[in-house]
């Protein structure tokens, strides 16, 4: 499978989870690893918008799709 064949299947999931709740893990970088529920509000071409659901010290955040196929976000449906 090539490189452009797995981007476009990580963009099929997230769009396919689009509106549901979900359980994520965000790898922030230096030991810095925040869990909580969110929802996936928007997706476009080149990336997604990620709304929590409970209180965290994130806002909307955008995401590209290489943080996915990176392993940097994680996603559950609950």
């Amino acid at each position: 499978m090539t490189n452009a064949e797995k981007l476009q299947n990580v963009k099929d999931e997230v769009f396919n989870l689009l509106g549901k709740d979900l359980y994520l893990t965000v790898n922030k970088g230096r030991k810095k690893i925040i869990k909580f529920n969110g929802v996936i509000e928007s997706v476009y071409p080149s990336m997604f918008i990620i709304k929590p659901t409970e209180c965290v010290d994130l806002d909307r955040t955008s995401y590209s799709y290489n943080d996915v196929l990176c392993g940097d976000i994680t996603f559950n449906v609950i």
